[in-house]
């Protein structure tokens, strides 16, 4: 017999996302990922809409996130 082992899962919160404006695409971001004030979809190119969604906990590390300091 396996044991499985519990994994928790991280906090989640509501969070302000980008999602892409086309109906044939699913791409989105996180507002703390996005390149720019409006960004367009990496996926497809289309211009973005801002929305609200929950979702777990992460950190942004990258350079985009400290060019604010």
């Amino acid at each position: 017999m396996r044991f499985q082992q519990q994994v928790e899962k991280p906090p989640e919160v509501s969070l302000k996302i980008w999602t892409c404006g086309s109906e044939d695409c699913n791409g989105w971001m996180r507002d703390n990922f996005k390149s720019n004030e409006e960004p367009d979809c990496p996926l497809c190119g289309h211009a973005m809409i801002e929305e609200e969604r929950t979702l777990p906990v992460l950190e942004n590390f990258s350079a985009v996130s400290h060019k604010k300091e």
